[in-house]
């Protein structure tokens, strides 16, 4: 499979995930849960690095 055709489904993956988190984080501050907020937070430095080495394949032109 073409590099760039996983890269750009690795990157919808990860945007998708932030949309979960985006709730997530949102029904944690609702209930003052802040264990969740703290999972919700670790969760996002997940995806940031996810769509890093996704760009970084991208601009390398390198394999998944």
């Amino acid at each position: 499979m073409n590099y760039k055709i996983k890269a750009a489904i690795l990157i919808g993956s990860q945007v998708a995930s932030v949309v979960g988190l985006q709730k997530k984080i949102k029904q944690a501050r609702e209930d003052n849960d802040r264990l969740a907020l703290a999972d919700s937070i670790i969760s996002g430095l997940g995806v940031i690095t996810g769509l890093a080495l996704a760009f970084r394949t991208l601009r390398r032109k390198e394999e998944l």
